[in-house]
């Protein structure tokens, strides 16, 4: 843009005496010549003097509908070059034209394609270059549709940058893709010109060279933007998200940063570049995105466009000089001449001759001049130049310092974040700590209950091995008492009653019967046929004894065998006990090791999570410190203003002195209760801060308007108010300096600022006129009586109506009869439509106010609204008026005719008379 300022004032200007369509034809001529010349296809680069008018050219009609009206006229697809330098006068016109130039490239985007397709498929050097352009350029016009925010030149300040990134993590990974993808279209044709030029052995002095350089300005002035703003935009990625999730977007932003590097180190070798653009450079490696710090070592890469002399504009003559060869050495010559022997012809030298020579100096005298004010305006451009830079590297200074700052803040917040995850992680190691003991207690008791189980086995293991030598004395004895029933008789029942007491336990049976065989032979003793009887029982029983010993030998068997598998299972179970107890002692060395290692981070944590706390308690007081020294500023000057003359001019209502009394009294509960938190927490400030905020400018307010309320009120009320302004403001500045304290922090009393407070609220009350109330509760009971005299007078004008119509018809006949009553019927359909209205604005105007007064009562309401109230009696006043005066003006009618009571019937209704009230401009229904 700095070409456009030095293009003359008169291509745009309007020119006196041609009207607005010589203007178009001279602007759309002036047009189609520059497009012509710069849109050639010559294998040249496009001259800066035709672009800067096609750019003028937008700016003077607000887009491109001119250009595009010529552009799409010309033979793209026939030439190569003619492509070429349209996309390179379009990329101009989008960076430096008017706004409204995006739009209207947007209506042309299937233009630019095509012709991007075209050439894309023919297998031309400038052909591929033009497919390149048009891609970018496409990329270029939809994303800055998508993002208004970027202008088309890219050139935005920090603060529009994060205000369009957002703070939603999506949004910003979106835009960095996005400008990922723009700087990839702009690189890629950087690298095919270069490629190009590299294979035809190109320099950057020849025209060829130079026609397919000379777009590759618009593309550093781009890149460097966006290689700024993707820098940013990824140290901002970094800080939100997890660094393995960039993964991507750093081995991208290192690929393009090699390619620019490359790029920008090839441009500036060039001498093509160095008298048209100051390319900067950049760092050896690319930032490191995973050190927040980092950021602050970024510089912005700055693009400079030096100034010069637009081409092809040399100032004007001030006389004809020709332009053939030189004439210095014919005038040496003719000099020489005329000194050795005289004039021509013995004349003298003519004076026009004298005059031009003259003339001819004073031009040589003005170049040199103009030349020297050319290079003092280079050297201020160079020394404004270096002041801009050094400002700028200031601003950058700053701007790292903040960064700075705000990367402390992040690590700050990143330590206590580690802190509060560190002491999680040891609530997390107790709780397993607990649980580990509350195994190892599970574990004790099974082994108590385990070591129990095998007492309690070997218990049974003896008491089988007792019944087992039992059962076997019971065998020996039975075969004793078998051998011994062969023999003996009597030693048969002893036996038997042995076996019986032996075996009682077990055979209940055999018990029985033994019992029975021992009466038996007690009470037949002597008989010999109950003794073989019972010897008999006795073999028989015997037979089942020695099945009943084949039994218990096969239940000892079993008892054995269950025995064994006891004794294995004990053997197992006291080898799992083994080794639950080497486990469970293992266990607790490891948990008393990790206990103290515990213990020992705890206590690091706990020191660390003191400090934080410690620095932490200090921010809070420094931002209420900060808080209560700008709240001071701010009362110090409501209180200045009111000994200010210039404020003298000010005033204001009682009423909003009220209001922002009451305004302020709020916010000083706030205030006390936000001030007890901070006194019981220090580590939270913010119900205090924001309620020191609130307060000061509702203070202040309240002390400005008591100020300006004191200029119209009385000179002792006004005293007191201003007295009491004062005392508020004394009260509320050493309130605020006793807050800046930590001494006195304390010791501060919010609350006597409540009653200077109070007492403006009162003063301002006081002042509030009285007289207003009277005649609002007038109003409201004067409304009714209007609406039922109206509806009276309305009734009355009917009747006198029908009267009228009665009367015509007893006294009148023919074409005046059908006059009469003609008017008269028309005058009753008026009174009826008239009523009508009289009742449809009753109900309407109940319903207002039934729907607006709420809980209040009817005649608050109509005081409330005085304006309104006020409109609808004078409302009703007017109909009833009405009303009366056409009755009065009908007979009027009846004698003269009604053509000749016509005018003065519509002069008296257009002048109301002297009691007609005057309807207010408010007379509308409150909403």
């Amino acid at each position: 843009m700095n070409s456009i300022k030095s293009v003359p004032a008169r291509v745009l200007s309007r020119r006196p005496g041609h009207s607005l369509e010589a203007e178009r034809e001279q602007f759309d001529k002036t047009q189609a010549i520059s497009i012509s010349k710069a849109i050639n296809t010559q294998e040249a680069p496009v001259k800066e003097k035709h672009a800067r008018r096609i750019i003028l050219g937008t700016h003077h009609e607000k887009g491109a509908f001119t250009f595009w009206s010529y552009a799409i006229g010309l033979p793209l697809p026939s030439s190569s070059i003619l492509s070429w330098k349209f996309c390179h006068v379009l990329h101009k016109v989008l960076r430096d034209g008017h706004p409204n130039v995006l739009h209207d490239c947007q209506r042309h985007r299937s233009n630019i394609r095509e012709i991007g397709d075209l050439w894309g498929h023919l297998h031309d050097r400038y052909g591929q270059l033009v497919n390149v352009y048009t891609k970018l350029l496409l990329t270029k016009i939809s994303f800055h549709l998508k993002h208004p925010q970027f202008p088309a030149g890219l050139e935005v300040t920090d603060e529009v940058l994060e205000k369009t990134a957002g703070t939603d993590v999506n949004n910003i990974f979106q835009l960095t893709v996005e400008m990922f993808d723009y700087m990839d279209c702009e690189l890629r044709l950087s690298e095919s010109v270069f490629r190009q030029l590299n294979t035809a052995i190109a320099v950057s002095q020849m025209s060829s060279g130079q026609c397919r350089l000379a777009p590759l300005i618009q593309v550093i002035q781009d890149c460097s933007h966006l290689y700024h703003y993707t820098v940013k935009l990824m140290f901002k990625l970094h800080a939100c998200l997890p660094a393995d999730t960039l993964q991507g977007h750093r081995d991208r932003f290192h690929e393009q940063f090699h390619s620019l590097r490359n790029f920008f180190r090839r441009a500036s070798d060039m001498l093509y570049f160095k008298r048209l653009i100051q390319i900067p450079r950049l760092p050896e490696g690319p930032p490191n995105f995973l050190r927040a710090s980092a950021l602050a070592e970024h510089i912005k890469p700055v693009v400079v466009i030096p100034e010069e002399a637009p081409e092809d504009e040399e100032p004007e003559n001030l006389i004809e000089i020709s332009t053939g060869p030189p004439a210095e050495e014919p005038a040496v010559v003719a000099d020489l001449f005329e000194q050795t022997f005289g004039p021509p012809n013995g004349s003298l030298k003519d004076d026009r001759d004298v005059q031009i020579e003259t003339l001819k100096r004073e031009v040589e005298t003005l170049r040199a001049e103009l030349e020297k004010i050319r290079l003092e305006a280079q050297r201020y451009v160079s020394q404004l130049k270096g002041q801009v830079n050094a400002l700028e590297a200031e601003l950058e200074e700053q701007r790292k310092q903040k960064q700075k700052a705000l990367v402390d803040n992040e690590q700050l917040r990143h330590e206590l974040a580690q802190l509060q995850a560190a002491q999680r992680e040891g609530e997390r190691s107790q709780g397993l700590r607990e649980e580990a003991e509350k195994k190892a207690s599970a574990i004790e008791a099974r082994y108590h209950k385990l070591k129990e189980k095998h007492s309690e086995l070997i218990g049974t293991h003896a008491e089988l091995l007792r019944k087992n030598a039992d059962t076997a004395k019971q065998l020996t004895v039975t075969q004793q008492s078998q051998e011994e029933v062969a023999r003996v008789k009597e030693q048969l029942v002893f036996q038997m009653e042995q076996v019986k007491r032996e075996s009682e336990v077990k055979l209940e049976e055999q018990s029985d019967l033994l019992e029975k065989l021992k009466k038996e032979l007690e009470a037949k003793a002597g008989e010999l046929a109950r003794a073989q009887e019972a010897l008999t029982r006795t073999e028989q029983s015997g037979s089942e004894l020695s099945s009943r010993l084949d039994t218990l030998s096969a239940e000892k068997a079993a008892l054995s065998s269950e025995v064994q598998r006891r004794e294995a299972e004990l053997l197992a179970a006291q080898g799992l006990v083994r080794e639950k107890e080497a486990a469970l002692s293992s266990e607790r060395q490891r948990s008393s090791q990790e206990s103290a290692e515990l213990r020992g981070q705890l206590a690091g944590k706990e020191s660390q999570e003191q400090e934080l706390r410690r620095r932490l308690l200090d921010q809070q007081f420094e931002v209420l410190r900060s808080t209560a020294a700008e709240a001071e500023r701010i009362l110090q000057d409501a209180v200045a203003k009111l000994d200010d003359p210039l404020h003298l001019r000010c005033t204001s209502s009682p009423d909003y002195l009220v209001s922002r009394a009451q305004a302020a009294l709020d916010a000083m509960s706030a205030l006390e209760k936000g001030h007890a938190q901070y006194l019981v927490s220090r580590s939270d400030a913010s119900a205090l801060v924001a309620a020191l905020t609130q307060f000061s400018y509702l203070a202040a307010d309240t002390i400005i308007n008591g100020g300006a309320t004191s200029h119209l009120a009385p000179t002792d009320p006004a005293d007191r108010l201003v007295d009491t302004c004062r005392e508020c403001g004394a009260r509320a500045l050493e309130l605020m300096g006793q807050l800046q304290e930590q001494q006195t922090l304390h010791q501060a009393r919010p609350g006597l600022v409540r009653t200077p407070l109070q007492g403006i609220l009162q003063l301002g009350q006081e002042l509030k006129p009285k007289s207003l109330d009277v005649r609002q509760e007038e109003l409201g009971a004067m409304v009714d009586k209007e609406m039922a005299a109206t509806s009276a007078a309305i009734e009355d004008a009917v009747r006198r109506i029908e009267d009228m119509m009665n009367q015509a018809r007893q006294a009148s006949s023919g074409v005046k009869l059908e006059v009469n009553e003609r008017i008269l019927n028309s005058c009753t359909d008026l009174m009826k439509a008239i009523r009508l209205l009289v009742t449809t604005s009753t109900s309407l105007q109940k319903e207002i106010v039934e729907s607006g007064r709420g809980a209040a009562t009817q005649q608050e309401f109509y005081a409330k609204n005085s304006r309104w109230t006020e409109g609808l009696i004078s409302a009703s006043k007017a109909v009833g008026w009405g009303a009366t005066q056409l009755v009065y003006v009908a007979p009027g009618r009846r004698r003269t005719g009604w053509c000749s009571t016509r005018a003065s019937t519509k002069s008296s209704s257009s002048a109301p008379t002297r009691s007609q009230p005057a309807q207010p401009s408010s007379w509308l229904p409150p909403r």
